[in-house]
């Protein structure tokens, strides 16, 4: 009698360990996968040393020009910032990225300011604090922030007259590493000019 009542009782607890089983095979397939996704993925350091991915950039209505394209500006040094206003380590270098494009403006080097998450209020606010003078505008669509995979802001991409990444900037930068770095893009020849 007894050993009947028992059997049901081992095929319930057999059932309830099957389920379990089940349920942490999916949980460890899933984080497997998740990891898997997270190695697969691009990161803005990833994109060092590769061409630069096109964009156009809308202006703020303050600038003249509706939009600036990314390829216009092939043959010059161009600085791409990520920031907001939200964004408080953006407060760390906003002065010093102005003083260097008006240090650097007249030697081919481009600025651009990509606005990030942002309120166009709240960034013409930031702009006007700062004097920030060189050609900014919102991401629409977050489209360009997604392209150059970035990590959060600020961030800023260093691209050499050939169209190259040729450094990322995590964080703010401080004013050594920043000349020095437009210092040795300035100077370098593009390829075109080396292969004639």
């Amino acid at each position: 009698m007894e050993h009947t009542q028992t059997l049901p009782q081992q095929e319930q607890s057999s059932k309830t360990r099957n389920i379990v089983l089940f349920i942490g095979m999916l949980v460890i397939f899933g984080l497997v996968a998740v990891m898997a996704a997270n190695l697969s993925s691009v990161e803005s350091t990833d994109l060092q040393n590769q061409k630069a991915p096109e964009f156009t950039l809308p202006m703020f209505d303050m600038f003249e020009q509706d939009e600036v394209k990314l390829s216009d500006l092939r043959g010059q040094v161009v600085v791409i910032n990520f920031w907001a206003s939200w964004c408080v380590e953006c407060y760390k270098e906003a002065e010093l990225l102005e003083q260097a494009w008006q240090d650097y403006k007249g030697q081919g080097v481009m600025f651009l300011g990509v606005d990030h998450l942002d309120t166009e209020k709240e960034a013409l606010k930031y702009m006007q604090q700062y004097g920030i003078t060189y050609p900014s505008g919102p991401d629409l669509g977050d489209k360009i922030s997604q392209t150059y995979a970035i990590t959060g802001v600020p961030e800023t991409f260093f691209i050499d007259k050939d169209g190259n990444i040729a450094h990322v900037q995590i964080g703010p930068i401080e004013r050594p590493a920043l000349y020095a770095l437009l210092e040795k893009l300035v100077a370098q020849q593009p390829a075109s000019a080396q292969g004639s």
